[in-house]
C-alpha cells in the first residue's frame, strides 16, 4: 500500500461538541454564592441605615412637638409638661438603641448618668440634671427650656450617628480617673 491509498483510508477530522454554558463549573457556583451572601449582608446593613435614619427624624419631630406643646401651653404647669414630655422622648430613643441597658426602669439620678454615659451630654449641666432626675415629683421648676431641647437633640443625634453604642462595644476601653 502506498501512502495515497493510506491517506485515502483515513475519516476527516471531527471536531467535539462547542462547551455549553450550562451547568458553570464548580468556581463559578462557589462565586455566586459569596456574591449573593454579600449582596443580603449589603442589604441587610443597608435596610438597618434606612431604619435608624426613620427612628432618628421621627424622634426629631417628637421632640418638635414637644417644644410646640410646650409654646402653645399656658400656665405654671406647661414647663413640669415639657420636662416630661423631652424625658420620655429620651427614654424611648435609649429603649430603642439600648434595649438591654434596663433604661425603662431608670430614674434619677442613675438615669442621668445613663444619659452621660451614652451620648453626647456636653449641654447637661446641672439644672438640666436635676429636672430631668426630679422634675416629676416637683410643683414648681426653673429651667431653661431652650438648653434643654438642645441637650436633648445632641444626645438624640449623638446616639443614632454613633456606629457603636459604648453598652455593646467589646472593644472599648475602660480608663480609670487618678
Amino acid at each position: 500500500m502506498d501512502s495515497e491509498e493510506l491517506l485515502a483510508q483515513l475519516a476527516d477530522i471531527h471536531l467535539p461538541a462547542e462547551i455549553s454554558f450550562w451547568p458553570p463549573a464548580p468556581g463559578w457556583w462557589i462565586l455566586a454564592a459569596l456574591f449573593l451572601a454579600a449582596g443580603c449582608i449589603l442589604a441587610k446593613k443597608l435596610y438597618q441605615k434606612v431604619e435608624q435614619q426613620r427612628a432618628y427624624r421621627s424622634a426629631l419631630r417628637e421632640l418638635e412637638s414637644c417644644s410646640m406643646r410646650l409654646a402653645q401651653a399656658t400656665g405654671e404647669e406647661r414647663l413640669l409638661r415639657y420636662i416630661n414630655d423631652v424625658n420620655t422622648v429620651i427614654r424611648r430613643v435609649a429603649l430603642i438603641k439600648f434595649p438591654e441597658s434596663g433604661a425603662g426602669s431608670l430614674a434619677g439620678d442613675p438615669w442621668v448618668a445613663f444619659i452621660r454615659r451614652t451620648g453626647d451630654s456636653s449641654l447637661l449641666n446641672d439644672q438640666i440634671s436635676a429636672a430631668l432626675a426630679h422634675g416629676r415629683f416637683r410643683r414648681r421648676i426653673e429651667l431653661d427650656s431652650q438648653a434643654l431641647h438642645q441637650m436633648a437633640k445632641n444626645w438624640i443625634r449623638s446616639v443614632y450617628q454613633s456606629s457603636t453604642t459604648p453598652s455593646t462595644n467589646p472593644f472599648s476601653v475602660k480608663r480609670s480617673s487618678r
